[in-house]
């Protein structure tokens, strides 16, 4: 691959407020181990040696991010959020752009996923070469997965055969998935993830097994499990 080609920016999008977990706190601020979830996040890849830059989209009037030690890191860049992911996620891409080479890889991360490591980001990065239309990090299903019906019973039993669960970062070029995801957005296509706006495109993104505990704190259970796990990663 060429040099320029070869430039690695990861985005993290940390503009939520983190409605389900039930507190007044974004939960990217909620701390595991005297730290926050997003420094927990933001040092797994400023620490990378082959991550270039990091832009963090954040809200408005975020009181909290320029608290984080990490604030001040030199690879690090900020930019405004919007109301939604995406749009937090498309606000960090323009912004990448106007900073870098359009045909940089980004990994798109989310920022409540604070367990990542650096081996699954160099698996992540290795696959480059064998899906260049770009990639995410999934875990196969391993449970027996059940379809509800409206009243709260099960409707049917789904098979688990070839069905991931998606995980982050999800890397792609970034030019690709800027167009790709503002196409999609604006005409009101609903993304759940980056690579849901190339699947909208016709690309089919390649699916790299990473590891279980790169978990995504949603509830206030997941947070002595991130805790375990970052504990056990050192």
């Amino acid at each position: 691959m060429s040099e320029t080609i070869d430039r690695i920016i990861a985005i993290i999008p940390a503009a939520g407020v983190g409605k389900r977990m039930g507190v007044t706190l974004p939960k990217q601020y909620l701390t595991i181990n005297h730290r926050a979830i997003l420094s927990h996040t933001l040092n797994a890849f400023l620490s990378h040696p082959n991550i270039d830059k990091v832009v963090v989209a954040i809200g408005e009037d975020d009181p909290y991010f320029k608290e984080l030690p990490e604030s001040e890191h030199p690879k690090l860049l900020t930019t405004i959020g919007g109301k939604e992911r995406a749009d937090s996620v498309l606000s960090a891409l323009k912004y990448a752009e106007q900073n870098n080479s359009s045909d940089s890889w980004v990994l798109v991360h989310d920022a409540a996923r604070p367990c990542i490591t650096h081996d699954d980001i160099d698996k992540l990065l290795d696959a480059r070469q064998e899906f260049p239309q770009g990639a995410i990090l999934a875990i196969p299903v391993r449970d027996t997965m059940k379809r509800a019906g409206s009243d709260g019973t099960i409707d049917r039993t789904v098979c688990r055969e070839q069905l991931w669960h998606a995980m982050t970062p999800q890397m792609f070029q970034l030019n690709i998935l800027m167009n790709n995801l503002e196409r999609a957005l604006s005409e009101d296509v609903t993304i759940t993830d980056e690579a849901s706006a190339m699947e909208w495109a016709n690309i089919q993104p390649g699916l790299v097994s990473g590891r279980p505990d790169n978990i995504k704190v949603t509830h206030k259970d997941d947070l002595p499990l991130a805790e375990l796990y970052l504990k056990n990663n050192g």
